[in-house]
This record gives C-alpha cells, structure tokens and sequence, in this order.
C-alpha cells in the first residue's frame, strides 16, 4: 500500500511513501513533540526556581501576603498616625508601639545613666535671676552594642606553709589551693573562647578564617589550626560523650523525624576530593518535652547507615521518599512526607503557562494536598488522641478522594504532572501511615527545618578536611542545635559543659547525662525564653 503526500509549492510534487513509513514518521514526530513538551516544561521549572518564590503556598494563601509585601510603606505611614498606647515612665510618658514586629530593649542588662545637667552659672531665673531647682527629667533609653571583648584570666592557685613549724625546724606541712582542672590541658583556651569560636562557626556561619581576621584587628593572633584544633579537642574530649548521651535517649523514643544533605570531604582515604559525602540529621518528634537534634556523618547514603544508628528505635520515622529509608527493619515504621507530595504538583503547575494553570489536573492535584495541611493546621492544638479521631473523620475521606482521583488522569510519565502522580501513588503506603497515630505529622518539615543550619553553614565553610572533623562539626551543630531546640543559648550551654566537664569526669563515670540539656542551670536559658515565662 502506497500513500501520495503534495508539497504546497508553486510546482507542486508528489511523493509517494509506504504506509510503514507514514507511521514511523508520525511515532517519531510524536516523540520529538514529547520531548519538545518536555524541554519547554524543564525550562518554565528552571525559570521558576531561579526568578520565582520559593512559597509552595497556594496562590489564595499568598494574596494576602502579596498585599501586606506591596503595602507595607503604606501600613506602617498608617500605623504612624495611629493614636498609640502610652507607659509612664518616672517623669514622663513614653510611647509605646503598636503592631508591627515588636522591638524589645532587655530589661535584665545592665544599664548605664549619664546624667546631663545644666551648669550652675545657667541656671539663674531668666525673670528674678533666682537659682532654679530641679523639678523632673526625660529619660532616652538606646541600645549600646560593644564589640566582643578579649582579655587575659590568670588563675592564681596559692601555697601556704607553716610559719612556726618552720620556725622550729621541723617537717613544714604545705598546703595549695585546689586546682580546677583545664578545658585542654597545656592550652591557653578558655570554656568562653572554645564557645565563641563554635557559637561563631556552627551556629552563626562564621569561617575560622573570618574570626581569625576579626579576632587579629583586636590584637589577638589566633591562627585558624590553632582554633580548629581547640574545637576538635573539645569535641572528642568533652562533647562526644554528651553527644553519646542524648543518642540513647533519642533511640529510646517512638517518633522520630531523619533527613540527609551532601557533604564534601578533603581527605579520606580511598577517596577522590570531590567525591560526594552526607551529612545524616535524625531528631524527635513534635511531642517531645525535650527535643534532641543529633548529625551524624558518614561517606555514602546507604540504607545500612540509617539501620545501624537507629539500632534499638523501635516506632514510626518521618522521612522523605528516598528508598533507603523503606529498606529499614520492620519495627521502623516509615512515615512519608506530604510536603514532597504537594511539591511536586506545585512543580507541575509551574511547569504549564500561566494561561493553562487554572483548571488544570496539576493544580486540581495540588488544591487536595493543600486542603490536607489547612484541616492539619486546624488541628493543631488538639491533643494526639483528638488529633487521631479528627484525622479519621476529616482527612481520610480527602485521601480516599485524591487516590480515586489519580487514577483518573492521564500524563506522560516524564510529565512534571507524570512525575507527581507516580510519587503519590508509589508513596501511598507511605504518605498514609501519619493516620495510625495522633502524634504523626503530616509532613518531614521538623527535620527539615532542623538540616537547614547545616545546609545554611556550608555555603560559607564549604567542605570538611577529614573525616573525623566532619564527624566533630556533626557533634558540636547537635549540640548547638538540640541546645536551641530546648530554649538554651547556644553560648552560655557550651560555656557550661566545658566549665563542669573537667571537674566532674574526675570523680563522677555518669557525668554526660547529667550536663545534658534537660540538667541545665537557669543561667543558660535564652533570654528570649526567659522574658517569656516572666
């Protein structure tokens, strides 16, 4: 069988081709018109990331933020003429601000008055010339920041000897004052210095090379291995077995949230510089009195990792959908994330033109997930057991609705809208569990939120010399992290351990336990924790 096709040309031709051939033509035109899609697809989700928001909110839930963005001159000139609250304040009134984000001057710092008062040879009665009296004052308070101070503590341990005794001629007794042990031994460091430089590093995304500038323009030449070497012995010697501490207690618990984010590694043996490392983040749920955050590094992203640290966790696992996770032994129940589930339809909504996002099957998709977390936030305050009744009655019906729907539609499965499909229905098993218990969450965020430190940090120190560094970075970020966490000032903990640490490993084998966050002293508390329970 032939088939004749005319050119539209001035002299018109005619070819003629084999039906076989017609039909490998049009397959062939039909797969460069998918990968066309494909391509077109790729770039409006490359364009989106690079110059869009990164909100997955729906658009109903950002217009009144888009408002608030685009009004904000307006409405804090409005709140300007705003009739505001009034405090007295011995001798005056001070305004006070409303709405807006409140600004707190601390009431529990010292406070420095400099008084300003006219001379004597000023204050003369402009009318009758007789000295004038005081009769009031306005106070102006303002915020005054110093600049971190360094200074020198000697430590001065005295011998006494007695007098008479030697005197006498005989044996004189010696008495010293009891040393305190050092945070290194042989070291001019310092708990506040060894704090600093962590706080700096790991809380804050301060380079040692950053803080050895800063630190030199007040004289002190402190080299970047000298502080290295500081944290990495702090870290082995006094952190790691606190560290040790909370991992038991962190397995002991029934809901726990894991993630994982890349990590390069200088020099480690049998491997190539760039070869690609992860930084592991396993912390507890959101019902946990006292939340515990704990990195830990290792070389590769096995399934295996995961198995050995969560060795005697028996309960439920937040988690993303990465495979590794689901090969866990069968008590780890692993419960899967919504957050990725809504996010790969927000990529598939993107994915369109904006003339063909309303209406769409993505954007269909996308409403059910955003539902989920809106009854989700609903209930937010109920107790686990109210939670679970509620989730059955409201949630479930939504879920059954949103699978039945899946399979209704049809989409290529390179499709960004293909790919969000087979996530939620390979994920299913998963992306239900959350239903078995009140105290689920919907979604991994609680582990997210708590990598994001790290992820945040890299940017400035970029990747670890040894293994072992990497491993000692993962202990002081848990630390400074479960020290947050627990509404503990990151400085003020650190500065703690390493001040107790030396004296009680003396004398007292169960010492780590007790430095850990739940035994800290109200000193160490964040100020912003504190004003709030005054």
């Amino acid at each position: 069988m032939e088939m004749t096709a005319e050119a539209g040309t001035n002299n018109a031709e005619m070819m003629t081709i084999s039906c076989v051939e017609y039909n490998a033509l049009r397959k062939e035109n039909e797969r460069l018109s998918r990968q066309v899609d494909w391509l077109v697809e790729q770039m409006r989700l490359a364009r989106k990331k690079v110059f869009g928001a990164s909100s997955e909110k729906s658009r109903e839930e950002l217009v009144g933020q888009m408002n608030l963005l685009f009004d904000e001159a307006e409405l804090h000139l409005a709140m300007e003429h705003k009739e505001e609250a009034s405090a007295p304040v011995a001798g005056y009134t001070r305004k006070k601000r409303s709405g807006g984000v409140e600004e707190i001057l601390p009431e529990n710092v010292p406070v420095e008055v400099v008084e300003h008062r006219l001379p004597e040879s000023k204050l003369a009665c402009p009318q009758c010339g007789t000295t004038m009296t005081e009769i009031g004052k306005e106070v102006r308070r303002s915020l005054v920041i110093i600049p971190a101070q360094v200074k020198i503590r000697e430590d001065w341990f005295f011998t006494y000897a007695c007098p008479k005794c030697k005197l006498d001629g005989t044996q004189t007794p010696i008495l010293k004052a009891e040393k305190i042990p050092p945070v290194i031994p042989g070291s001019y460091a310092s708990p506040e210095a060894i704090a600093h430089i962590a706080v700096q590093k790991y809380g804050m995304g301060s380079p040692l090379y950053r803080q050895a500038q800063e630190l030199n323009r007040s004289g002190v030449m402190l080299s970047r291995q000298t502080m290295s070497n500081w944290l990495m012995w702090a870290s082995e010697h006094w952190l790691t077995p606190i560290y040790e501490q909370l991992h038991k207690q962190l397995v002991s618990r029934q809901v726990l949230h894991a993630d994982e984010t890349t990590l390069q590694v200088l020099h480690e043996a049998g491997r190539k510089a760039q070869s690609k490392s992860y930084m592991w983040l396993y912390r507890t749920g959101g019902d946990a009195e006292q939340p515990i955050v704990l990195y830990e590094y290792k070389a590769d992203r096995k399934a295996e990792n995961a198995e050995k640290f969560l060795t005697g966790f028996s309960g439920w696992l937040h988690a993303d959908g990465y495979q590794g996770y689901h090969r866990l032994p069968e008590n780890i129940s692993v419960v899967g994330c919504w957050a990725h589930a809504r996010r790969k339809f927000d990529e598939a909504v993107n994915a369109l033109p904006k003339p063909e996002q309303a209406g769409s099957a993505a954007l269909e998709g996308q409403r059910y997930c955003t539902k989920l977390f809106a009854i989700e936030k609903e209930l937010a305050g109920l107790t686990p057991e109210e939670r679970y009744a509620q989730r059955l009655e409201r949630e479930k019906p939504v879920l059954d609705a949103l699978l039945a729907w899946s399979y209704t539609k049809k989409a290529a499965p390179k499709s960004a809208l293909g790919r969000a499909i087979y996530y939620l229905q390979e994920q299913w098993p998963y992306l239900m569990r959350y239903l078995e218990d009140g105290r689920l969450e919907l979604s991994n965020n609680r582990a997210e939120r708590s990598i994001k430190p790290f992820v945040m940090g890299r940017k400035n120190f970029l990747f670890a010399n040894t293994p072992g560094g990497a491993q000692g970075s993962a202990t002081i970020f848990s630390l400074i992290e479960t020290a947050k966490e627990n509404d503990l000032d990151p400085f003020r903990y650190l500065v703690w351990i390493l001040g107790t640490a030396p004296v009680m490993a003396a004398d007292d084998p169960v010492w780590p336990e007790k430095l850990t966050p739940a035994h800290a002293p109200e000193c160490c508390r964040n100020l912003q924790a504190k004003n709030a329970t005054i």
